[in-house]
């Protein structure tokens, strides 16, 4: 495969590195590192990756590079999507791949990124589904067994379900089984005043919307609920508390709130799920949607 020289030249531009290698940010592991918004983390793993894929200061190792730029991709990091895609495609390191390659260009190049577009027609098309890299477990499913301690054994098939669904989709299984204890206390049969059907409460639009045809159905049912929880990550940026007050108001009145709706009921509901989850932040994959309008006055209020 032939590259142009921009491209060769934007893979190879040179790294401000020094600071990291002086202060031993590259030692550290990923999840030690501090960092106020997941904008700057993606920023600090993207840079970690350059280190260990260049061998500056460091010896190469292009397995690492991949981890931690996967781990940026996660995060919306348009760069380390791009780089990513360049690594699979020219074989730099790894195994070549360009199925792989395309999937990581077509993520940047959904972000506006004109390379990866051009790189994406040379690769041709994308695996289906997302790179196992882009599914780690949920950290706190295995390091936080609270939310099973005291679960029946027909919460555990329930449980036991959304383990194995919602790495498809994207999303923590912690993340699901917060939305699911909330909404439904793992009832199949939950039906609430307001029509919403089944363990993640779907009311007959949004399940309409995302093609649920048996809202009974525990499986149909919790992958309807992650295809919006997919949805909202993307559409509020990855924002717990946006995504759960929308789970439970809708979208349009946090767009239309700028923030948590003013309803005691949401409230409380973004404050369980919070307390479950336990993080304020989620990966997203910005294929999925355009981000919410809103989001530039909720980050307007926020610095105000």
């Amino acid at each position: 495969m032939k590259h142009s020289k921009n491209t060769q030249q934007r893979h190879r531009r040179p790294w401000v590195l020094c600071f990291l290698l002086a202060t031993n940010v590259i030692y550290k592991p990923v999840l030690a590192i501090d960092s106020s918004t997941l904008k700057e983390r993606a920023t600090t793993l993207r840079n970690e990756a350059k280190i260990f894929e260049h061998g500056d200061g460091v010896p190469r190792d292009p397995k690492k590079a991949v981890e931690l730029y996967c781990e940026a991709s996660r995060l919306g990091d348009i760069e380390a999507q791009y780089n990513l895609g360049w690594m699979y495609a020219m074989g730099r390191g790894i195994e070549r791949d360009d199925a792989t390659a395309a999937y990581f260009f077509t993520m940047a190049s959904n972000q506006g990124d004109a390379l990866a577009a051009r790189m994406l027609r040379q690769v041709g098309t994308p695996i289906a589904q997302a790179p196992s890299c882009l599914l780690e477990p949920d950290i706190h499913d295995t390091a936080g067994s609270d939310i099973l301690a005291r679960a029946t054994p027909e919460h555990r098939k329930v449980m036991d379900l959304v383990q194995k669904l919602a790495p498809e989709y994207g999303v923590y299984p912690r993340l699901a089984m917060a939305i699911i204890r909330a909404e439904s206390n793992f009832n199949p049969a939950a039906l609430s005043p307001k029509n919403a059907q089944g363990l993640m409460q779907l009311i007959p639009e949004t399940a309409a919307r995302f093609n649920v045809k048996k809202p009974f159905d525990p499986e149909q049912n919790i992958r309807g609920g992650l295809s919006y929880l997919r949805w909202l990550l993307a559409y509020f940026q990855g924002n717990i508390t946006l995504v759960a007050a929308a789970y439970n108001a809708g979208e349009g009145a946090v767009n239309r709130y700028a923030g948590i709706p003013p309803f005691a009921e949401t409230q409380g509901y973004v404050n369980r799920i919070k307390e479950i989850f336990q993080r304020d932040e989620h990966p997203f994959d910005a294929r999925i949607t355009p981000p919410s309008p809103a989001l530039s006055k909720i980050s307007l209020r926020r610095t105000m």
